[in-house]
């Protein structure tokens, strides 16, 4: 159901190069779910690089393990737990064990997340279950428990991950269903936990070079390298330009913040066929302001984004 893995910090320097202060989250016990790839890969190598005990919580033990020797490698701090967040009963005793070990909760990030391509028509009610249990009744569950077994008490901060669904998710119209609900879970639970301390938010990231991508069949390649053409700026996202919006939510500095989704998408949203779309250069893409952001220092680029193949 659900098995706890210490990892000690080794010696070592952190290599991370965040935008936030060192030590801003010194003390704090902070759980990440979908910990072992992607953002959420990203953004518990972060909060660790800034002071967080990091708790991986994920379905697969071999991957998180890999992550959590990378940040004991680089002298963070960090435990693994597995667990299926859409198991009711899993998710509640993975929450007390971590409160046993660390505590207490201080913080959540609700990434884990996934779904596959096809039209509505296609889709079948196990299907359909499947995606919203995973992206909706999971994140509910996790930020239940934390809530009612830990935040309740102390206060914290709750950070769920969404998608870019506004304007429609054509071939993934449950995962749109399920992040819309996502997104309104999160404004009522802002006002149903605020009066407890407990600030709740979303991120919705739009197109990212993340490993998520790898999960696409290969056949996808070629149409996911040209999507970056259909943004204003013309390129993807990286992983680090997300989990520094994440990381801003959990901060002080989010601290009248509650029940807000940031978006960070290099607003695709307001892209509109009646407008000629041209893309940044590669000339213009090195203008600072929207220049990458590069901060993560393990960062690999999406098997996808390979060279195609004769």
């Amino acid at each position: 159901m659900s098995s706890a893995d210490e990892a000690s910090p080794t010696q070592g320097r952190l290599h991370y190069r965040s935008v936030f202060a060192p030590g801003l989250f010194e003390g704090q016990v902070v759980l990440v779910t979908g910990g072992g790839s992607g953002i959420g890969r990203c953004t518990a190598h972060e909060l660790a690089s800034l002071g967080a005990h990091v708790v991986l919580v994920g379905r697969k033990l071999d991957k998180l393990q890999a992550v959590a020797a990378e940040i004991a490698e680089d002298g963070g701090n960090v435990s693994t737990h597995v667990c299926d967040i859409r198991q009711e009963d899993a998710v509640r005793a993975m929450v007390a064990a971590v409160l046993a070990a660390q505590g207490h909760i201080d913080a959540l990030v609700n990434n884990a997340g996934g779904q596959f391509m096809t039209p509505l028509e296609a889709i079948s009610a196990k299907g359909w279950e499947a995606v919203v249990n995973t992206n909706l009744t999971g994140g509910f569950l996790v930020a239940r428990e934390c809530f009612t077994q830990c935040m309740a008490r102390r206060g914290g901060a709750i950070v769920n991950i969404v998608a870019d669904m506004w304007g429609s998710m054509p071939g993934m119209g449950h995962s749109g269903a399920a992040r819309a609900g996502m997104v309104s879970f999160t404004e009522t639970a802002a006002v149903e936990w605020g009066p407890r301390g407990v600030r709740v938010n979303a991120v919705a990231p739009g197109y990212v070079a993340s490993s998520g991508m790898d999960n696409y069949p290969e056949a996808m390649a070629p149409m996911i390298r040209e999507m970056a053409k259909t943004l204003p700026i013309g390129r993807f996202s990286t992983e680090a330009e997300v989990s520094a919006g994440i990381v801003y939510l959990l901060s002080p500095a989010a601290s009248f913040v509650n029940g807000t989704t940031l978006r960070i998408d290099a607003g695709r949203p307001q892209v509109r066929l009646g407008w000629p779309m041209r893309p940044a250069d590669d000339k213009i893409r090195e203008r600072a302001a929207i220049r990458p952001f590069e901060g993560f220092h393990r960062a690999t680029a999406p098997k996808l984004f390979g060279e195609p193949k004769n």
